[in-house]
């Protein structure tokens, strides 16, 4: 059996942290959205389609969340449904709409971001932005190695 070096069983209470950090925000966003009538996955979804700037495929939602690309069609067609996005054909592939927020959608995304934004700010209060912003360059250098990893594997 394989021992972990000091460094891979340091990673290893981090990633577990992670874990248990991931699904405290999830039920936080869960509260946050619930007063608009979204859960954290459909405020997830309708995050990435408002960070894009643009009309984005479910191909690219899904890659830039890093979530699957089933999740995200199932979720944008209910956000669709809900007419909070819309979408429009796309004319480099067909089968592959371009997504982007309804004016509904727009609205929503305005009420939840202020509510977002009084909750962050609350959390942050009394953290130091020089660590806060060490922590998200340290867990965003640990998501792009095991990228590479995982595509070496393939």
């Amino acid at each position: 059996m394989t021992k972990y070096t000091t460094n891979g069983d340091a990673l290893t209470e981090l990633i577990l942290e992670i874990f248990r950090i991931n699904g405290e925000m999830l039920s936080a966003g869960n509260e946050i959205t619930k007063p608009f009538g979204l859960t954290s996955a459909r405020w997830q979804v309708l995050g990435a389609i408002e960070l894009a700037g643009q009309p984005v495929t479910v191909s690219q939602i899904a890659r830039r969340m890093g979530l699957a690309r089933q999740g995200v069609q199932r979720i944008t067609n209910d956000l669709e449904k809900l007419n909070l996005v819309a979408s429009a054909p796309n004319i480099d592939h067909k089968r592959a709409p371009l997504f982007f927020l309804s004016d509904e959608g727009e609205k929503i995304m305005t009420k939840v971001n202020a509510a977002q934004a009084k909750w962050v700010n609350a959390l942050s209060d009394g953290l130091s932005t020089k660590t806060l912003t060490q922590s998200r360059d340290l867990l965003q250098t640990i998501r792009e190695r095991s990228e590479n990893l995982n595509r070496k594997r393939k």
